[in-house]
């Protein structure tokens, strides 16, 4: 992960947020008052949906088991 002052970081803004957003590397931001972290969007997104999926109990394995399936033997239809 990169690391800039939060000087550096108030000049060049722009070029962080689109490199953010291109490269999905975050960067830490480090100031007098503390530190921060910036992501894109979606990759902030992205965790905040791994969080919930994982704070639900059993999800994880139900995740584990579903990825070790071979396609060849999933349903191509959903019963509802």
């Amino acid at each position: 992960m990169k690391t800039i002052t939060a000087t550096s970081a108030r000049s060049d803004l722009y070029r962080l947020i689109d490199s953010a957003q291109s490269t999905h590397e975050p960067v830490q931001i480090t100031g007098k008052r503390g530190n921060v972290v910036l992501v894109a969007e979606d990759d902030w997104r992205a965790i905040q949906e791994t969080l919930y999926l994982l704070g639900i109990p059993g999800m994880r394995d139900s995740i584990v088991k579903g990825m070790a399936e071979p396609i060849e033997d999933c349903a191509e239809e959903i019963d509802l």
